[in-house]
């Protein structure tokens, strides 16, 4: 039986101390809303052996949606899509707290989801314990879509990731098809000014000054912002990665320095790249208020016609266009700005990306096999591409209407609309956005979404997937402040709005080395090897 080719026994009494101490008192509130769902183990409404529907339990990140009941309009629409009852309780997300504290409260309850996102590296101790299924053998017989879409690289990582240390699949990670982000430029500031788009530090440094002296958006006054990025330095990785420095929208990574995998943030790249943000910012070429700037604040500045060069996702920018347009009159042109050569550097930039996303999904291992089943054929209709559109649209009536055999996007409502999965950006492709973004345009906004797949399309060339991908967080155990970037975010804001001279940055190194970092370091080190690249 299934059931026996998947595991002997479970573990799950071993869970028990710790998830419990792990709840606050106060969730039992939300522990009893989910209470009143089906429960699927018990509770099929059918066989899967026979064709028939079975109902799981499935729980994913909702921040206000109403949840998915049985019979209702998701309800319908999954079970003709997917072949299986899609049941999913509303669960506070909160950032994902209440939601890890709810759902560690039903597993101790012994009412785990079916299948469901596993939160904060929950993963590992369910793994360990047996209590979710290993899916090594399952997937390719069971789920062969999504055993598919997964290339065979990211499979590796996941195995070298198996907390048992048996090198086995017990959760399905995210994965990137192509890279999101990219800087970006004013192109039709510079068609204004009679510039070319930068190809070099020195070309962008003039571009910036140009920027800020020149008056491009032509509203008579200087108030230019040329560049900038927000708190933290974040969001402001195209000035990092001409430096050949690991970064993921303003979070340093790990990457191959010196002949050995590094974290970027200690290496001498971005020491370089860091003396270079500084006389920027000394020169007022970006926002005085980089470091105060949230993504509101930061956002409102680009949407108000002020920002020449930033750093977005590429695919988004038909937002910020439109906003534009809304607030001065103007149809912006915001292109690629390409890795730009910074003296000494030439050739070894790069935008950082990852093809190994979070995990994503993880099967219960208490439940019998009729429900297995099932949950593997959930997880085989998710993946299935040519489902992705209607999963996108959602339910007519509450997602969209129809028109003239066209259908329109309703308003977002969380009071009335139900929660959507969506496996398009757990495991989308470039060509699938395309799509969706082409199908998403109207007459009067279709060149706001031209840009936004031109310039998704025209940054691959500039991306590299890094060393440290899939690296697992397990390997910042007990050193929480190294995991969250604590000590970088001090030293690197210091530095670049002047409070400390770049010569400091060698007293930062050691700090991290000292605090953890070294530690961290051979960890991450010793699991490179694993991967045997």
């Amino acid at each position: 039986m299934l059931r026996k080719k998947l595991f002997g026994s479970i573990m799950i009494a071993a869970l028990l101390p710790g998830i419990i101490a792990g709840c606050s008192s106060n969730n039992n509130e939300n522990a009893g809303q989910t209470n009143s769902a089906q429960t699927t183990n018990t509770e099929s409404t059918q066989g899967a052996t026979d064709g028939k529907l079975v109902d799981l339990e499935v729980w994913w990140a909702n921040t206000g949606y109403k949840g998915i009941e049985k019979d209702s309009p998701l309800y319908k629409q999954y079970a003709d899509l997917l072949g299986v009852g899609v049941i999913s309780p509303y669960v506070e997300w909160n950032g994902g707290t209440d939601y890890l504290n709810t759902l560690n409260m039903k597993i101790a309850a012994g009412e785990m989801p079916n299948v469901f996102l596993p939160w904060n590296g929950n993963e590992t101790d369910l793994a360990k314990n047996g209590a979710i299924a290993d899916l090594t053998d399952l997937l390719p017989e069971y789920a062969p879509n999504l055993w598919k879409l997964i290339p065979e690289d990211v499979w590796n990582v996941v195995k070298a990731n198996d907390p048992t240390g048996k090198g086995r699949i017990y959760w399905i990670p995210g994965i990137k098809g192509y890279e999101r982000t990219t800087g970006m430029i004013r192109k039709d500031w510079l068609d204004t000014l009679g510039l070319q788009i930068p190809k070099t530090q020195d070309e962008y440094i003039n571009v910036l000054k140009a920027f800020k002296e020149q008056d491009p958006n032509g509203n008579g006054t200087a108030d230019e912002i040329p560049t900038g990025g927000r708190q933290n330095a974040r969001w402001m990785d195209h000035l990092f990665n001409m430096y050949g420095v690991a970064m993921v929208e303003g979070y340093p990574d790990w990457d191959i320095y010196n002949g050995e995998l590094t974290y970027s943030a200690v290496s001498p790249n971005m020491k370089d790249a860091l003396a270079f943000i500084a006389k920027l910012y000394k020169e007022q070429l970006m926002d005085q208020e980089t470091f105060l700037n949230d993504k509101a604040a930061w956002d409102g500045k680009v949407d108000g016609n002020l920002v020449g060069s930033y750093f977005q996702w590429a695919e988004s920018s038909y937002l910020h266009l439109g906003l534009i347009e809304q607030s001065s009159g103007v149809k912006a042109d915001f292109s690629v700005l390409p890795v730009l050569e910074a003296p000494g550097y030439e050739g070894q930039g790069f935008i950082t990306t990852k093809q190994v996303g979070n995990p994503e999904w993880v099967v219960s291992a208490q439940q019998d096999d009729e429900h297995l089943k099932a949950s593997l054929k959930f997880l085989n209709g998710i993946a299935d591409q040519s489902k992705w559109m209607d999963i996108y649209w959602g339910a007519e009536g509450m997602h969209y209407s129809v028109a003239d055999g066209k259908k329109t996007k309703l308003p977002d409502d969380k009071s009335t609309q139900q929660n959507r999965l969506t496996p398009y950006d757990q495991f989308g492709n470039i060509e699938f956005k395309e799509q969706l973004l082409t199908e998403s345009a109207s007459e009067s906004d279709k060149w706001q979404f031209e840009q936004s797949i031109r310039n998704m399309k025209d940054l691959q060339q500039y991306v590299k997937i890094i060393a440290g991908d899939g690296l697992p967080s397990t390997v910042y155990t007990d050193y929480p402040d190294i995991k969250n970037n604590t000590l970088w975010y001090e030293y690197a804001t210091k530095i670049i709005i002047g409070t400390y001279s770049i010569d400091k940055f060698d007293e930062f190194v050691d700090k991290w080395n000292s605090s953890g970092g070294a530690e961290v370091t051979k960890r991450a080190r010793e699991w490179y090897a694993k991967l045997g690249k």
